[in-house]
């Protein structure tokens, strides 16, 4: 087989780009060819990268950036060149110019669609795109969701539930950073750590970790890594709430350094409030190192799903400070109770959860299409 992954940007920098580059080096690295077609994340990266003998990623330069779309022409006369050597192209939505290219590329042969989120925000984009939308829907031969009840849920995909399967992201087994992990549990002696992760915007719902952490003891700490258009506002209510010494908001948390937050805390907390959140892959980074997670039920996410309630964690109403807060204090003040969620997010995190899970899911999938 010859499969051609489409999505948005490398290198990666968000959920649905790492996805995409993980099935392919896992693929590749399984010697099914496999190669990713993308536009450039910044104009400065230029270039096809080669990763290895199955698997190469094609590069296009864009014009300019719209509503979250990269507008990159050139993605549609090189699928046109190249589309002819794919047995499968696996495109993964929402990115509208992937799918335009894919519509003017002239490709006969089996496509996967790979739902990972509906288009919720940018609503301008949906009125004009959602025709182009319809025809990939209908183009698709089989429609992949990352977990059941955000596919069963989506109102775009009511009437092709017969082609839908389902495919839960994985990641491969992270590096342990003991060091950054020894620093902050030094920085932070005595204290219980929560760590919460994502861009500081609205739909994260990191104003509600904030009040949260008021109702709880001086003994916690929460550290809230990432940076976003909301930190000044989160600054004033941390300082409003008066929790300046049990919130931190730590800034963009690099690569090599994430893994030693996930190794010093004790609970993972995601306070998302909104369907924009659709699966949330830090939870699995943070059962990957056996943390019990509190995560929030948003309606129609698949949030919930992924972190078991009773299982690996918790799930509370979102937008519920005090549910958020009891939560964490049930979790941290009961020995038994946070062995069993810590040794249920890490079995969970193997059984459902890995790069190679995905990967064998991911080629079962292909070889019944093909």
């Amino acid at each position: 087989m010859r499969i051609l992954q489409i999505g948005k940007f490398y290198p990666v920098q968000g959920g649905v780009e790492k996805v995409m580059y993980d099935l392919t080096v896992g693929l590749s690295e399984r010697g099914v060819h496999c190669d990713m077609l993308c536009t450039t994340s910044d104009k400065d990266s230029r270039g096809d990268i080669v990763l290895n003998a199955h698997a190469t990623i094609f590069r296009v330069p864009f014009l300019v950036k719209v509503a979250a779309t990269m507008i990159a022409p050139a993605m549609i006369t090189r699928l046109r060149k190249i589309q002819s050597g794919y047995d499968i192209i696996h495109i993964h939505h929402p990115d509208p110019m992937a799918c335009l290219a894919l519509f003017l590329s002239g490709y006969k042969g089996t496509v996967v669609l790979h739902w990972h989120s509906d288009i919720l925000k940018q609503g301008q984009l949906l009125k004009f795109y959602k025709p182009l939308q319809s025809w990939l829907i209908g183009r698709a031969q089989v429609i992949v969701g990352t977990t059941p009840i955000y596919i069963r849920e989506s109102p775009f995909l009511k009437r092709a539930q017969q082609k839908t399967a389902v495919i839960p992201i994985g990641i491969p087994e992270q590096a342990r950073n003991s060091g950054v992990a020894t620093r902050l549990k030094e920085k932070f002696v005595g204290k219980k750590i929560i760590f919460a992760l994502g861009r500081l915007v609205k739909y994260k719902g990191f104003e509600y970790l904030i009040k949260a952490a008021r109702l709880l003891g001086e003994e916690y700490v929460v550290l809230i890594g990432g940076k976003g258009e909301l930190q000044k506002e989160l600054e004033a209510l941390i300082e409003a709430e008066g929790t300046g010494g049990r919130v931190r908001l730590v800034g963009c948390v690099s690569d090599e350094e994430l893994p030693g937050y996930f190794e010093a805390c004790d609970l993972f907390c995601l306070s998302s409030i909104w369907k924009t959140e659709a699966f949330a892959i830090a939870q699995v980074e943070a059962m990957s190192f056996g943390k019990p997670v509190v995560a929030t039920r948003i309606p129609a996410s698949g949030v919930s799903w992924v972190n078991a309630d009773g299982v690996s964690g918790l799930n509370v109403e979102p937008e519920d400070s005090v549910a958020l807060a009891d939560a964490i204090r049930r979790i941290l003040t009961d020995k038994v109770l946070y062995e069993k969620f810590s040794d249920g997010a890490r079995q969970r995190y193997e059984t459902m959860f890995t790069q190679p899970a995905m990967v064998d899911r991911c080629l079962e999938l292909y070889g019944k299409l093909n």
